[in-house]
């Protein structure tokens, strides 16, 4: 196998290029990724930046939605639009042979958009489906609540609803796009069998085509959540349901913060192995719920420390009892020398999983660019996991989770399980019920 080589390389203009040299097989995987995204949603058109990266895959101005489709099959490619709170990007794939017709291709979709008012009808059609659709899924249903709960008047708690899609006009995906997608705020990601030179011209070729705009999109005024205050619980009423999902976060960390890496080492100690605690007490001991885990979210602010369980009904409130009992102890008690000690050890060897494609590799390379994070983020995880003490865990613990604020969503049919979960959280601050359907 071929050893790759990685390469972050700047345009004349100053944008980024990373490029993941692997030889192995004839394939080109590239990203072109915006810094821009769902924060910048106008309030009551939640939802326009995620019409506008689905519109990019449905037409330019000579080959209409059909004729696309038609054109990247015949390339034997992919094509595929991502848009997330900070980021709207491109993923492409398409075997050696065929780059240069594909690369074309890919240049008209950035610079020659359709965004045709009877596709975007399509396109609201299907999305105001999905929406519907989403009721069926309770785990989607939890975390969309979750967001709410955790979020509350920050973006990260913002999301579409069936009234601010309604909204979104052909003018609004087209002026979008025109602001947001330029020459000054994009970035460019390429992996496979590709050359550096040979990616510079590409990421070249299509920054030429891209608008350029004297004011760009600013995450100037993106502030740390504040996060729940109190003890705040949700049930998302669902009739009928023997299974619930449970999420219980609180604030996390960002990843600025000097004790971030010891604050996701503690909470892979809680729930990220097999063995974790969490693990171990919920399933293995009580059979309460398949999967049981922790888990320390990353954003260009600060974020979330989650658990998520989805016990029997029956089991719901010993569950969730059982839960808050065990975050107590982990905060208050902290974790013992040989837990840090298997923990660091499992986090460092399961790197290479994070890293064994050019594609991965790409992405983290991007992302560390995309999200503001530390320039040592991802290539210097290995030595601050191995640097991680038991006391710099313990510290990190007491200091950022705070087990008297916390949101907590359930997901189960509320007149079944209320009183339970009610006794199952003390110091309750708050309870709401609200309908699985009220969307």
């Amino acid at each position: 196998m071929t050893r790759a080589t990685s390469h972050v390389e700047h345009l004349p203009s100053g944008r980024p290029v990373v490029v993941e040299e692997s030889h192995g097989l004839p394939l080109v995987a590239f990203a072109v990724a915006f810094e821009t995204g769902s924060y910048f949603d106008p309030v009551g058109k939640e939802g326009l930046f995620r019409f506008v990266g689905r519109m990019l895959r449905r037409g330019t101005k000579t080959l209409d939605a059909k004729a696309l489709e038609a054109a990247i099959d015949r390339l034997g490619a992919e094509l595929t639009v991502e848009v997330s709170h900070a980021n709207m990007t491109l993923h492409g794939q398409v075997i050696r042979r065929n780059l240069e017709p594909f690369v074309k291709l890919v240049g008209d979709v950035l610079a020659e958009p359709a965004f045709a008012p009877d596709e975007l009808e399509r396109l609201r059609k299907k999305a105001l489906a999905e929406l519907v659709e989403a009721r069926d899924n309770d785990r989607t249903l939890a975390q969309n609540a979750f967001r709410s709960a955790m979020f509350d008047g920050h973006s990260y708690g913002r999301r579409s609803h069936a009234r601010t899609l309604s909204a979104i006009t052909a003018d609004d995906v087209r002026e979008t796009y025109r602001a947001n997608a330029l020459r000054e705020n994009v970035s460019f990601g390429f992996a496979g069998d590709i050359d550096v030179a040979t990616a510079r011209t590409i990421a070249a070729g299509w920054l030429e085509r891209l608008p350029s705009a004297p004011t760009l999109p600013s995450f100037a005024d993106l502030r740390d959540p504040e996060g729940p205050r109190g003890r705040s619980l949700v049930i998302v009423d669902k009739p009928e349901r023997t299974q619930t999902q449970i999420l219980v976060g609180a604030l996390g960390t960002s990843a600025h913060d000097e004790d971030h890496v010891p604050l996701m080492v503690g909470t892979a100690v809680f729930g990220g192995t097999f063995t974790s605690r969490l693990m171990r007490e919920v399933r293995s001991k009580r059979g309460w719920s398949y999967g049981a885990s922790a888990r320390l979210n990353v954003e260009r602010a600060r974020h979330a420390f989650t658990m998520w369980t989805f016990p029997a009904a029956t089991d719901a409130g010993k569950c969730l009892a059982l839960e808050l009992g065990l975050l107590e102890k982990l905060v208050t008690g902290g974790v013992s020398a040989k837990e840090v000690a298997f923990v660091k050890r499992y986090l460092v060897r399961s790197h290479a999983f994070e890293i064994d494609t050019p594609q991965k590799r790409m992405h983290q390379a991007l992302d560390t660019h995309l999200l503001g994070l530390p320039a040592d983020y991802h290539t210097g995880y290995v030595p601050k996991v191995l640097a991680t003490s038991q006391e710099a865990v313990n510290a990190a613990l007491a200091r950022r989770i705070h087990t008297k604020d916390l949101g907590i969503v359930v997901v189960g049919t509320a007149k079944e399980i209320r009183d339970d979960l009610e006794k199952a959280i003390p110091d309750l601050a708050r309870v709401s019920v609200v309908p699985f359907d009220a969307d």
